[in-house]
């Protein structure tokens, strides 16, 4: 792509005609911005697209369906992540090669695929140009964004063109919080040194990806949304809710995720297996004393209603344990990783039998091992916090060059 061409999508990016000024502008997404201008950025070529359940049309459609029958694309391959293009795996879990039974188009699995190996993949499809549509939530160790990292490094390897479309951040994309992973500390659930919530959309996830961490930087081209609002929460964009991953069921789960996930790294249950994960935790002989130990805290725009509960799957499966459930009352003023930390540090206070997990996973989820080490060393709530804020400041730095919206 010439210079010229890259340089005015960047500034149109794709968007529809503004509405009148005195009329709130609809949100498109990428995808429907894509549509809209006859699918240009993907015209005279061979389109392999990363994907899976979320990456449907506001009817409800899925794009590969819809992009398939339509003769102004050539769709050529499927490229599916954790969980599947289809969403039919559970986590850990991918649907491996197939020819989809609904368009017949090849699938191919990159879950737990990176460099060379998906490089090989790109090449074998046959495609020219990667497109990648997939709904995150906002927080680091949710490893659709590291999919997204990894197939970027993967097309440049392989010399493909990328083209990310974007849609909303669901809990907003107002602010980074939380640590910034340590690089000795990476895995697929923190490749590179971003905050726990980080605050951003995948195409400017990608741009950032690029521009900082790629070696090799990909020909990248995002296909931004318009009409959203950083401040603008998943109900107000007017989209369906799909469950990008099988416990990532409601937009509030995806709100408390990015705090309460780090219960996985504990002996707790982070409420797998019931119909509200990540919202009800809990174990055996935890009692009330745990909420009423973090309502003390008067965290803002957070409660805690003691609760009980039965997992189906997962720790504690089919036994009742004792808990909480997370109930946010105020979502602009709600800090999902603070809470999570507060959380912890009460859980450990009330309940003699808290641990870490053997292989210490907390230390992927948070980045470090500082969060831990300060717990266990008796550290409260503002000081776990406040250890994290300068690096947290230095990211939000390089993090604004690279936002697509106000």
């Amino acid at each position: 792509m010439d210079l010229s061409r890259r340089n005015l999508l960047a500034s149109t990016a794709l968007a529809a005609t503004p509405m009148p000024h005195h009329h709130r502008e609809p949100l498109l997404t990428g995808f429907e911005n894509l549509a809209a201008h006859d699918y240009a950025p993907l015209a005279g070529q061979k389109v392999g697209i990363v994907t899976n359940p979320t990456g449907i049309t506001r009817a409800t459609e899925h794009i590969v369906d819809v992009m398939h029958r339509d003769p102004r694309v050539e769709l050529t391959a499927v490229f599916g992540p954790e969980h599947g293009f289809r969403g039919t795996a559970q986590a850990g879990g991918s649907e491996g090669r197939h020819d989809d039974p609904a368009t017949g188009l090849p699938v191919y699995d990159t879950y737990l695929k990176s460099g060379r190996p998906l490089a090989d993949v790109f090449t074998a499809s046959g495609v020219d140009t990667v497109v990648f549509d997939i709904q995150d939530v906002g927080a680091r160790f949710y490893t659709y964004i590291w999919t997204l990292y990894d197939c970027m490094e993967a097309a440049a390897l392989a010399g493909k063109r990328f083209v990310v479309l974007d849609r909303p951040n669901p809990v907003t994309g107002r602010a980074a919080e939380g640590p910034v992973l340590r690089e000795e500390f990476a895995s697929f659930v923190g490749r590179k040194p971003i905050a726990q919530a980080h605050g951003m959309t995948v195409a400017e996830l990608a741009g950032l990806f690029n521009g900082e961490f790629l070696s090799t930087p990909v020909e990248l081209e995002t296909v931004r949304m318009s009409g959203w609002k950083r401040t603008a929460f998943h109900d107000a964009s007017g989209l369906p809710w799909v469950p990008p991953s099988p416990n990532m069921p409601t937009p509030d789960t995806a709100l408390v995720y990015s705090g309460t996930c780090l219960f996985e790294g504990t002996n707790l249950s982070e409420g797998r297996g019931t119909t509200r994960p990540f919202e009800l935790l809990g174990a055996e002989g935890v009692d009330g004393r745990w909420a009423a130990a973090v309502n003390g805290l008067g965290l803002p725009g957070v409660r805690f209603r003691e609760a009980y509960f039965a997992p189906t799957f997962s720790k504690f499966q089919g036994k009742t344990v004792g808990g909480v459930q997370v109930h946010v009352t105020d979502r602009a003023a709600f800090d999902p990783v603070r809470t999570g930390v507060a959380l912890l540090v009460t859980a450990r206070k009330v309940w003699d039998g808290f641990a870490w997990r053997s292989d210490h996973w907390i230390d992927k989820l948070t980045g470090s091992d500082r969060v831990r080490t300060m717990i266990d060393a008796g550290a409260d709530t503002d000081e776990v916090t406040g250890a994290w804020q300068e690096e947290l400041a230095a990211f939000r730095r390089v993090r604004k060059g690279y936002l697509l919206y106000r």
